[in-house]
């Protein structure tokens, strides 16, 4: 699959629903920045860093870092981007195609000779127009005319040759911004037709040909979905235009992503945060034989699957608008569900946890041929909320974890979860895979490698745990860690790993291969890996509590 989406997500939306990981951790517990504390402290203070750690606990081996375990939410068997009819099927089916076949090659015909008319009048309204950051100017507008009939043209090429509408849009000045739910490619060029707005895209579709040149008549908000400083930009540029009736009202699709319309996913926030009222609006594609959505299709199958069917169905309904509550003083989260609610209910569909980060994760997964790759999402909003683990983090887990060759039901055993993080087989990688292994049946599945990786990465010492391990396995104070030094600190740990086991785990630290690990390398790899920091507990906590107590006196 593709990148489906026309927007692109801004901040993610927690849910009310989330369950809560729950991590207790003494005030006095965290220590300073390792910056500023003195190498004499690094050296001692490891007990002071890590008091609810008990040495005869060894159900959890990441106690000494504050985890009191973590538990996982049952998997959602509902997949919101996948289309219902990706292949031809039945005689029905089979003979419509073969009867309009010959209809199909008109509407080819149509469909470029409209798109390449309402391409010329783009470039002509745009021809000279130097000053993009103000309202395009009243005659450029109005020469947009033209492309917006060639739109209404375009959508007849596709079989809607008549398009079902309930309600009406509210007026620019009622309700500046405009959200909807997002199924195919089709609703944007429906609602460029019929609004004209100003769009939230990706900043990649700026360079699709003929469509970028219109998307930049539209005044479009570029945003790069992995990058904070552009989502910031977007979320100003959304208010700098809402609140300025000279400019279209906004559009956004605030899923991130097309689904197949049976679900409504997480909401990403842009559109609520300045608290503008909203209007709702809801697109439908009633069908039988024909899934219209955008799913696990290609972008030329779905355009001829639309060019050899007699009608496609499509429904636009326009809701009340959304006014924010307490002179526009209400939370942008709660403004959101507000919203997402009454889609979902004039939608008749449930609300899941999904995101982009989700189709990340499936495209991951399917790329990979997994066979069932819809096993391997894990509603994404959820777990940003609990963990503030971002989507590529969650994709570079999956990629470990697709290395532990997983069976067709997506689980993977001891064995190749240990090879893969060069771990030996003994009591403490026992106790590891224990801890991930939350159901105690003998192997993991994704969800929960990617939940206690998570868990423990985002714990409040794992950083100065890190940091810590580094000091204290650089023993000549050089700051590197050579493979001898190395193995010395692991034995702590694993006392009879051989030379070829502890040569194996130095290289998935020496990322660049230069025959030593540097801090940098040593923290990125743990931050990779972070089940590994159980490795170096011992070796944190080995000195005397009271020696540890003396050392931090004296620096206080």
């Amino acid at each position: 699959m593709e990148d489906h989406d026309i927007s692109s997500p801004l901040l993610q939306s927690p849910r009310a629903d989330h369950s809560q990981v729950i991590i207790a951790v003494d005030d006095d517990s965290v220590a300073e920045p390792l910056d500023q504390l003195q190498p004499s402290t690094i050296e001692h203070d490891h007990n002071h860093l890590f008091p609810n750690y008990q040495s005869d606990n060894s159900g959890n081996p990441y106690e000494f870092i504050g985890s009191e375990g973590f538990s996982v939410s049952g998997s959602s068997t509902l997949n919101p981007f996948l289309n219902d009819t990706p292949e031809i099927c039945g005689f029905y089916e089979v003979l419509k195609i073969v009867l309009c076949f010959p209809i199909s090659l008109i509407r080819l015909v149509l469909f470029v000779l409209f798109l390449s008319v309402g391409y010329l009048a783009t470039k002509l309204a745009l021809e000279g127009w130097r000053d993009k950051q103000n309202p395009m100017p009243l005659w450029r507008s109005r020469l947009m005319w033209v492309t917006r009939f060639c739109a209404r043209f375009i959508l007849f090429s596709f079989g809607y040759q008549w398009i079902r509408r309930k309600g009406k849009p509210a007026s620019r000045e009622i309700a500046p911004i405009v959200v909807s739910n997002h199924v195919s490619y089709i609703e944007p060029i429906f609602y460029f037709y019929e609004l004209f707005p100003t769009i939230v895209a990706s900043e990649s579709h700026d360079s699709i040909p003929f469509v970028g040149t219109i998307i930049r008549a539209m005044q479009v908000i570029y945003v790069n979905r992995f990058s904070q400083s552009s989502r910031k930009n977007a979320v100003n540029e959304i208010k700098r235009k809402a609140s300025c009736n000279r400019f279209p009202r906004v559009l956004l699709f605030p899923e991130g992503t097309t689904t197949n319309g049976k679900a409504l996913i997480s909401f990403q926030l842009g559109a609520f945060i300045h608290g503008f009222p909203i209007q709702p609006v809801i697109v439908r594609y009633p069908h039988v034989h024909f899934d219209q959505s955008w799913g696990n299709i290609s972008l030329a199958k779905l355009m001829f699957r639309m060019f050899t069917q007699f009608h496609n169905f499509m429904e636009v309904e326009y809701l009340p608008v959304i006014y924010p509550n307490e002179n526009n003083k209400e939370n942008a989260i709660h403004f959101a569900e507000r919203t997402s609610h009454a889609i979902a209910s004039a939608l008749n569909v449930v609300q899941t946890s999904h995101s982009y980060g989700d189709l990340m994760l499936l495209n991951k997964a399917s790329n990979s041929e997994q066979r069932n790759s819809s096993s391997y999402m894990v509603e994404m909003a959820r777990v940003e909320s609990l963990f503030h683990i971002s989507s590529l983090e969650a994709v570079d887990l999956l990629d470990k974890f697709l290395s532990m060759n997983p069976d067709s039901s997506g689980h993977v055993k001891l064995l190749d979860f240990l090879r893969v993080l060069r771990l030996k087989s003994c009591n403490l990688s026992q106790e590891i895979f224990g801890f991930v292994d939350v159901d105690k049946n003998g192997s993991i599945t994704f969800k929960q490698f990617l939940y206690a990786s998570a868990h423990v990465m985002k714990l409040p010492l794992f950083s100065h745990a890190c940091e810590l391990a580094f000091a204290e396995s650089d023993t000549k104070g050089n700051g590197y860690i050579s493979e001898h030094e190395l193995e010395l600190t692991i034995r702590a740990a694993i006392p009879d790993v051989n030379k070829h086991e502890s040569h194996g785990l130095f290289n998935l630290f020496d990322s660049n291969g230069n025959g030593k690990v540097s801090k940098e390398e040593f923290v990125s790899c743990l931050r990779r890996n972070p089940l590994l920091i159980a490795i170096f507990s011992p070796s944190l906590l080995r000195k005397d509590l009271s020696e540890a107590d003396n050392s931090m006196g004296e620096i206080v």
